[in-house]
This record gives structure tokens, C-alpha cells and sequence, in this order.
């Protein structure tokens, strides 16, 4: 193929055509494509490009364009919703060799690294200098700067620290026509839209991200952790309301059905009540002020004070989780589904959620919990399981699951997706979330700066 020719004289080594490379790179962790691979059925790409600059990344994407190539830009491949998946007659493009620091700045708190870095290592460098960047999602070990960028993720501290689009001080890519955009670093501009927001929750249709900029916070003293539980889920919310409205900014704040309370505190409170648990810190003083206000609240909500150690227990085991090929070989299928709405719909859109995926045939468990807040909402995850008699079901199942979720998602006027994306799963119900004009607008984004469909083709925007 002349394309790879080329492109092996471009980028030398960093064009990667083993079937290992290209298979360990051909997906994300979506359960449909890890299905796929556990049957043996999983695709491959014509070859893998982990371009080792920014401008060699963008000579690549040129050559791509030139010869009508589909490209595939990869951070780490830890996303769970089917926006990293390979075709045969496509360059999967990774960002894997862009890593490490480029520079940080302790006087104005900020620190630039490359999209290729992984989550842990960018926090644990500035940790080095005093700095956290405060974007902690469960995935911080495995997914890349980039990536997180490009999903518009959402971390575990984020009720304090705020998400990925409030954390970003700027940001370099490489357009789908080869050319380089760095957003002007400054703190604030009323300079027409902000192009950041193009490429924030793009999924790599609009560009793929080169470089991140991150505004930092200094290191926050040691926290305080407290929990209590609560009668139930509607009775959790409220308490979770009172603290947040009055300005109170737990960066964690957690509160989980009588289900997953059950499964992950079963010892420290009674069966069929609801788990809620909180972090604390910040400057000095604030921790403890802010700690004794929530308590009071929880209290005055019919809460009941749990045992601190549920705290220390959810953050050494926060980031265990099975794989789903685990799942598929004890029967099960599962995955999870954030969504999000306000304070007062919060409630109707749990029942409802839970009412719809419960009634999907061979249905064995469905659970939430929320643990992003906001002045006015708040997001639910959704934890489903499934247990079909035979395999061929699975993918059959695991689509009924997703289809009544989502459903009664937008019956309630709920946002689609909190943190996780669009991908290809969440594709077919955009025109929910962003009715017919906006779903005009971004089709006129997407023919605007990638006419051919090259650039991630099959994510986001629905046809």
C-alpha cells in the first residue's frame, strides 16, 4: 500500500505494523468490542502511527487525507463507550509517544504535558513541585491527558475541583486538514467562542489533542472523611442538596443505593439503607469547618453517622474492578451508564431508570449511585447485570439494557451521558440530547473542518 510506504518513510519506527501492536491498539473497553475480541472476531487496523511530535503527527494525518485513509486517534484506550475502534482500512493514530512534561510554571500554577501522558504520572510530577492537578476519575492509571480532553471526563473530586473543561488552561491539536491549533493561554477571553469547546468532548472527529495545559491547585492539607446512611435513596439526596446549595464543596461526595451500599458496606450499616460518604480538605481550616457544617446537615436529614473507615475502605479499593471478559466468562453481561439531571427531577429519573433496565429479560442487578454534585443537579451511575443462558444473547441483551436506560433517561429530560462520552453507543440518541438544530449545527462543524468523514468516522455524530 503506497500510504504506508509513505508513512514509513515519515515516521520510521513509529509506524507500528505487527499483529501485536495493532491488535493490543484496535479498541477501547467498550463490552461490545471486548466481546468481539473474546469471540476472536475483533478487527485489526492497516497499521498503527504513534508519531513522536506534534508535527510529524500532523504530517500524518496530511498524508492520511491524501490518500482518503479513515484515521483512528487513540489516547490510551480507556474509554468504555466504543469511541476507539479499528477498521481494516483504517490508521489507527495514537498519541502514546507525545508524553512527559514540557514545562510547569509555580508562580502562575500551571503545567503543560503532552496528550500521550498518562493520568498518574501528570499527577504524581506536579505532586513533585506541591501542585495536584484535581482530576482524579477512576480510570487515572490507565488513560491518557489527552484522552480525558477529548471525552470531556469528570473526576472523582470534581464537586470541588470541577470537571476537564474547567481544569484545561489551553490546549494544542492536530486538525482533520493537518494544520496545528494552540489556544491562546490565558485565563479568561471575550473573544468570541471559546474553540477550546470544539475539541473538548470531540471524541477525535474534530482533531486529535496534542497537548494540554492544566491550571493547578496547591497540595490541600491532610482531609477529613466522615459517612452516614440514610432511610433511603430520596432521603440521601435531600441531605446531599442541603450541603451543596448552601456553597458547600465536598470534593467527594458519594451517595449509594441500598444495593451498592450493600455490596460495598454491607458490615457498616443496616440492610436497605443508603450509604453516603465524604472527603474534606483545602486550605488550612477548611476541612474541619466544612466537615462539622455537613454533618449537621446530614443529621438535621434523618441521617445516621457511619463508621469514618467506609471512607478509607471506598478510596484503597476505588479503582478494583473486574474486566468484562472476567464478567463473560462467569455468564454475565454488564457495564455502567452516567447520566445526569436537575435536583428535582433526581429521584424520578432513578426509579425510572431502574424500573427500565430491571425489566430487561435475564436481567439480574441493577444499582446506582451518585457522585458528581452541582448547584443545581447532580449525576446518577447506573451499575447493570445480566445473565442470558447463552452467549449468542449477549450483544442482544447488553442493546436492550443500553436501549431502556437511555430511554427513560430522555423521557425524564435528562442528560445522555455525565462523564463517559457519546462513542458509538450513545450515538443513536444525540438527536435527544441535542434535538434537530444542534445536531444541525455539529454536522456543519464536522463538513466544515473534516468534508471527507476521515477523522474518526462512526462516533458521536449520529447519521
Amino acid at each position: 500500500m503506497a500510504l504506508l510506504d509513505e508513512l514509513a518513510s515519515l515516521l520510521g519506527d513509529d509506524l507500528l505494523l505487527d499483529d501485536v501492536a495493532r491488535h493490543s491498539r484496535a479498541r477501547d473497553t467498550w463490552p461490545r468490542s471486548e466481546f468481539d475480541q473474546w469471540q476472536g472476531q475483533l478487527v485489526l487496523p492497516a497499521a498503527v502511527a504513534a508519531p513522536s511530535s506534534t508535527e510529524q503527527l500532523a504530517a500524518a494525518v496530511q498524508l492520511c487525507r491524501s490518500h482518503g485513509m479513515p484515521m483512528i486517534p487513540r489516547g490510551a484506550g480507556s474509554g468504555c463507550v466504543g469511541g476507539v475502534l479499528a477498521s481494516s482500512d483504517s490508521v489507527m493514530i495514537s498519541t502514546e509517544r507525545l508524553s512527559g512534561l514540557a514545562w510547569l510554571d509555580p508562580v502562575d500554577g500551571l503545567a503543560a504535558f503532552g496528550a500521550g501522558t498518562m493520568g498518574i504520572d501528570a499527577e504524581n510530577r506536579v505532586r513533585q513541585d506541591g501542585f495536584t492537578i484535581g482530576h482524579w476519575p477512576q480510570s487515572i492509571e490507565i488513560s491518557s491527558v489527552g484522552g480525558w480532553v477529548a471525552t470531556r471526563a469528570s473526576g472523582q473530586y470534581s464537586t470541588a475541583y470541577s470537571n476537564i473543561e474547567d481544569i484545561v488552561y489551553a490546549v494544542e491539536a492536530v486538525l482533520p486538514d493537518g494544520s496545528i491549533y494552540r489556544s491562546r493561554p490565558t485565563p479568561r477571553a471575550s473573544a468570541g467562542p471559546d474553540l477550546r469547546e470544539l475539541l473538548l468532548g470531540s471524541e477525535g472527529t474534530l482533531g486529535i489533542i496534542t497537548e494540554v495545559t492544566f491550571s493547578l491547585r496547591p497540595l490541600p492539607e491532610p482531609g477529613v472523611r466522615q459517612a452516614f446512611h440514610f432511610e433511603d435513596m430520596s432521603a440521601g439526596i435531600d441531605a446531599v442538596r442541603s450541603v451543596i446549595v448552601p456553597g458547600w464543596r465536598p470534593p467527594v461526595v458519594r451517595l449509594y443505593d441500598a444495593g451498592e451500599s450493600r455490596r460495598h458496606f454491607r458490615d457498616h450499616l443496616p440492610k436497605g439503607r443508603c450509604m453516603g460518604i465524604f472527603l474534606h480538605e483545602g486550605p488550612p481550616g477548611h476541612a474541619a469547618l466544612e466537615a462539622a457544617a455537613v454533618a449537621e446537615l446530614c443529621q438535621a436529614g434523618s441521617g445516621e453517622p457511619a463508621d469514618p473507615g467506609v471512607v478509607d475502605h471506598w478510596f484503597e479499593h476505588r479503582n478494583t474492578v473486574p474486566t468484562w471478559t472476567e464478567l463473560f466468562e462467569q455468564g454475565l453481561v454488564a457495564d455502567t451508564i452516567e447520566v445526569a439531571t436537575s435536583w428535582g427531577r433526581l429521584g424520578q429519573l432513578y426509579t425510572a431508570v431502574i424500573e427500565a433496565i430491571s425489566a430487561v429479560p435475564t436481567v439480574i442487578a441493577a444499582t446506582a449511585h451518585t457522585s458528581h454534585a452541582y448547584q443545581s443537579g447532580a449525576n446518577l451511575y447506573f451499575t447493570i447485570a445480566a445473565q442470558p443462558s447463552d452467549p449468542d444473547q449477549y450483544q442482544s441483551v447488553y442493546d436492550a439494557c443500553w436501549a431502556a436506560a437511555m430511554q427513560a433517561a430522555t423521557d425524564c429530560g435528562a442528560g445522555i451521558s455525565h462523564h463517559h462520552g457519546i462513542g458509538r453507543v450513545r450515538r443513536p440518541w444525540m438527536t435527544d440530547e441535542l434535538g434537530d438544530a444542534g445536531v444541525k449545527v455539529l454536522r456543519a462543524v464536522k463538513a466544515a473542518l473534516d468534508p471527507d468523514n476521515l477523522m474518526n468516522p462512526g462516533v458521536l455524530i449520529p447519521d
